[in-house]
């Protein structure tokens, strides 16, 4: 008899529930598999880079689980389908006693889980399911009326209050087997199925479980407690990036919130105050996840606040061409946008700048956006990029309101004060005073080769202002 883990978006040996309940005893050997189903991460509009990083993570993941004996076997699948059905026929064709994996939320892989559930009652096979992207289960949280949260901070202290319930100490690995307990017949059968590796190394980003416990530890160690006042600098790189190991699963939110728990004086609010800050990001996180499990139709791309689903947005290519390039003349949002598109991920206060300049500025519908990020970003995850779209757009949950407009100007002299993240992504600018690369002069422009303003801030935002008034109508 053989138990069977499947591994998803959990690529990790440590902290990983469905995999310590595959090894809970020796009584019976446990088996691994993961589909690359590249096709339909490409249909769910992840670029290129993360899912690279997503191989990659894979092959490490194998050779962790060599090590202690735990076969993984990977395989190419398009889609969700045909990787359950394949799923389907390795149960059937093999003595797989139970499946156990850790659940997914987006509304296309739990309809794939349904699915798979209902054949396992129709066949006696056995399924354990477990979380392990969320502290507090989805669902756990409501409203004294039973309804789910829909804005932040009253979630948020519903969370501090439950989590005490949910906060244990992330697990250690499983233990290890003989790796000769696994049946000859599946090895060598679904070895000559199996996807052969082709990735190629990320200079910038090493999707190991060592090395993002490494980097977990030294933000803790380096930047954590100053993290209240550094976050919102995008110079200083002093937030966690920790975002891309949490989106693959190569961390668990547990490692990282129990960790700054026990650094913060086992304390999840009232502690250190940069602690405390990040701490409270996690648990945005953790929010857009219950959202997306309580309002399917955000999975859908469809706008949380129903009244400003038919927003008139502007449709004009050659703006939104702009912006994707980082020429829009507004340095702060071009570098961002370079930074995004050289290194696969953005600073957090440049997400809000840049995504508010599309939405509001651009009046460009934030879906165009939204879909842009994910194809560029290595964290690329549909709740927290949804989340954060919206928010901007203030067609979400707990959004900005719409007259909430950013100015990008001011934005950049508030948080890049000598011009040094501008700088660094728009060298052609580095030849002017730290206070005109904010915003140069018709003059500077045209000696830097610098585009001119895409538009009028003023105008802009009063046209963004009266098309959204004139949704309350």
């Amino acid at each position: 008899m053989t138990r069977l883990m499947w591994f998803r978006t959990d690529l990790r040996v440590l902290d990983n529930p469905a995999l310590m309940h595959s090894r809970r005893d020796d009584e019976e050997a446990t088996l691994a598999i993961y589909f690359v189903t590249e096709a339909q991460w490409q249909q769910h509009d992840l670029g290129e880079r993360r899912i690279n990083l997503m191989k990659q993570a894979a092959c490490n993941l194998q050779q962790s689980l060599d090590e202690l004996g735990i076969p993984l076997l990977i395989l190419k699948k398009d889609t969700f389908t045909e990787a359950k059905e394949a799923l389907q026929h390795l149960i059937e064709t093999y003595d797989i006693s139970e499946l156990n994996y850790n659940l997914e939320y987006e509304v296309n892989e739990r309809h794939r889980d349904i699915e798979l559930c209902q054949w396992s009652k129709d066949n006696a096979i056995q399924i354990n399911k477990f979380h392990d992207q969320c502290i507090v289960p989805p669902g756990d949280l409501k409203t004294q009326n039973g309804d789910p949260y829909r804005v932040y901070s009253p979630f948020r202290k519903a969370w501090l209050r439950l989590q005490k319930d949910y906060i244990n100490a992330p697990s250690s690995a499983p233990g290890q087997q003989d790796m000769h307990t696994i049946s000859h017949d599946i090895r060598d059968h679904w070895a000559d199925n199996s996807w052969s590796p082709e990735f190629t190394e990320d200079a910038l980003w090493d999707p190991s479980e060592d090395t993002a416990h490494e980097q977990l530890k030294e933000f803790l160690d380096k930047d954590g407690l100053q993290y209240h006042e550094q976050r919102d600098l995008p110079e200083l790189d002093a937030t966690s990036r920790l975002s891309f190991y949490l989106a693959l699963g190569v961390l668990s939110p547990r490692q990282c919130i129990y960790t700054a728990w026990q650094r913060n004086g086992c304390l999840l609010s009232g502690g250190e105050n940069g602690l405390d800050s990040w701490i409270n990001e996690l648990v945005w996180r953790e929010f857009y996840r219950h959202l997306i499990v309580a309002y399917p139709e955000l999975c859908k791309h469809r706008a949380f606040r129903s009244d400003y689903e038919n927003v008139p947005w502007r449709d004009s290519a050659s703006d939104f061409e702009r912006w994707c390039k980082g020429e829009t003349g507004y340095p702060i949002v071009d570098a961002a946008m370079k930074q995004l598109v050289d290194q696969g991920w953005m600073h957090n206060r440049l997400r809000m700048v840049t995504a508010m300049f599309l939405t509001k500025h651009l009046l460009i519908d934030w879906h165009k956006g939204e879909k842009f990020f994910s194809q560029h970003l290595v964290d690329a995850d549909l709740a927290s990029n949804n989340g954060g779209w919206q928010w901007s757009a203030s067609t979400g949950a707990d959004g900005a309101p719409y007259f909430r407009i950013f100015n990008p100007v001011t934005q950049s002299e508030r948080f890049d004060e000598q011009g040094h993240f501008i700088a660094r992504y728009l060298p052609e600018l580095n030849g002017l005073s730290p206070k005109a690369r904010h915003f140069p002069d018709d003059k500077a422009r045209k000696a830097c080769g610098y585009p001119e303003a895409i538009v009028d801030h003023k105008a802009a935002r009063q046209r963004a202002l009266d098309t959204f008034k004139s949704m309350e109508n």
